[in-house]
């Protein structure tokens, strides 16, 4: 198997941020910050990494699906190919007892993830998800709202499954997935895919929309009773005819929040749009009026510092959110918050060390801010159940500012 190791915005691969994070406080995806230290020192191999549970009523049901967009032609895979994605739909579920629980990245996946960056052992200590595979979909006599789910650079797409699961178990459908060509997937045969350094790879966050502009299409297909499946795999009972194609959101971190940003901007279908710490760089640059509700949680990229986040900012019409957690770290919004606490205490880091690389908000303050904020915007715009959480600050979550 090849894979290509993720360069960083400095040129620095994950071996060597590896280094970086430990003397200087880098942040570095989960995957890099972990080698097998049990190998050679006689300790026991420690259990699995843990999620959070998801805080709502329902149980989770999820199943993966292969989407081949026939619109766009995939020039690296050669002719006769298009844009092939993988994606995963997670919703609220019954009668989950049978069904097995959906690791946080397939194992051929994670196993490249955590190879490029020279840890392969940590392959051992993957996390399962709340999500169970194949379960039936809890019908209540009304259509779901759907949301899609767009992931960072060099990424993948169970990378925010502490917020997708816990939409979930709120009521949504949520479809996460993996831009091709900048993300770790395993597709059918056993093929890994891994993110390609080629600048000729279709994954600018212009890429990124239209692949979640596509995965809207699906949406209305299965809306409609149709299977957008390529292989045409058995689905879940009852999600053909469940999804409610006039209630669809869209969030994403960091590029897939640009991404986010790009196809709420041109698709009307998008009724409320979220981004998580977004940097907003796009070429040309994201312009024209948004008059659908339209919510930033900023962290590295704000207003105050980077001039296309304040652009944007300008375009909105509509309700316009704009949230920010003292001390969060670009990571902050994601699974890292509850990964890398783990991650710390296995290696032996200080606090200072730990800080240097999640930032200084308290990590389960972080989660749960991240349960709370993406399901009150959501349930306001797609629900229309209103809340007083949006308001204003409130004194379950301190760190929490309102931005003007």
């Amino acid at each position: 198997m090849t894979t290509t190791p993720f360069i960083s915005r400095r040129g620095m691969t994950r071996r060597r941020m590896l280094g970086a994070a430990l003397a200087a406080g880098t942040a570095v995806p989960f995957a890099a910050s972990a080698g097998p230290v049990w190998a050679d020192s006689g300790t026991p191999a420690p259990a699995r990494f843990t999620l959070p549970v998801p805080t709502g009523p329902h149980p989770v049901g999820t199943v993966p699906l292969r989407l081949v967009d026939r619109s766009r032609p995939d020039d690296i895979a050669g002719p006769g190919h298009f844009r092939e994605l993988m994606a995963t739909v997670w919703y609220p579920a019954r009668n989950v007892e049978r069904h097995p629980v959906a690791p946080w990245m397939p194992a051929g996946a994670f196993q490249a993830f955590v190879t490029d960056a020279g840890f392969g052992d940590l392959a051992l200590l993957a996390p399962l998800t709340a999500g169970h595979v194949g379960a039936p979909v809890r019908r209540s006599g009304r259509r779901l709202p759907v949301v899609v789910f767009s992931h960072g650079a060099h990424s993948h797409q169970g990378d925010h499954t502490i917020v997708v699961q816990e939409l979930a178990s709120h009521g949504y459908v949520v479809v996460t997935v993996a831009h091709q060509y900048d993300t770790y997937a395993v597709l059918p045969g056993g093929r890994v895919a891994v993110p390609l350094r080629d600048r000729k790879a279709p994954a600018l966050p212009g890429d990124f929309a239209a692949d979640l502009r596509f995965v809207l299409d699906c949406v209305e297909r299965l809306a409609a009773g149709c299977n957008p499946d390529a292989d045409r795999r058995q689905l879940p009972t009852g999600l053909l005819g469940s999804l409610d194609p006039r209630r669809m959101g869209a969030f994403g971190w960091s590029k897939g929040g640009t991404a986010t940003a790009c196809a709420t901007l041109a698709d009307e279908r998008i009724r409320a749009g979220l981004s998580l710490d977004g940097p907003m760089q796009m070429k040309p640059p994201l312009a024209g009026d948004l008059d659908r509700p339209f919510m930033m949680m900023t962290a590295a990229f704000t207003r105050a510092t980077d001039p296309e986040v304040a652009a944007f900012w300008s375009c909105l019409r509509g309700r316009r959110l704009n949230i920010q957690a003292q001390g969060a770290a670009h990571v902050s919004y994601g699974d890292n918050e509850a990964l890398y606490p783990q991650l710390a205490k296995l290696l032996g880091w200080s606090g200072r060390q730990l800080e240097d690389v999640i930032g200084s908000l308290d990590p389960d303050q972080a989660v749960k801010i991240q349960q709370a904020y993406p399901l009150a915007f959501f349930d306001e715009h797609l629900r229309r159940r209103r809340g007083h959480l949006l308001d204003g600050p409130s004194q379950a979550f301190p760190a929490v500012t309102f931005l003007p």
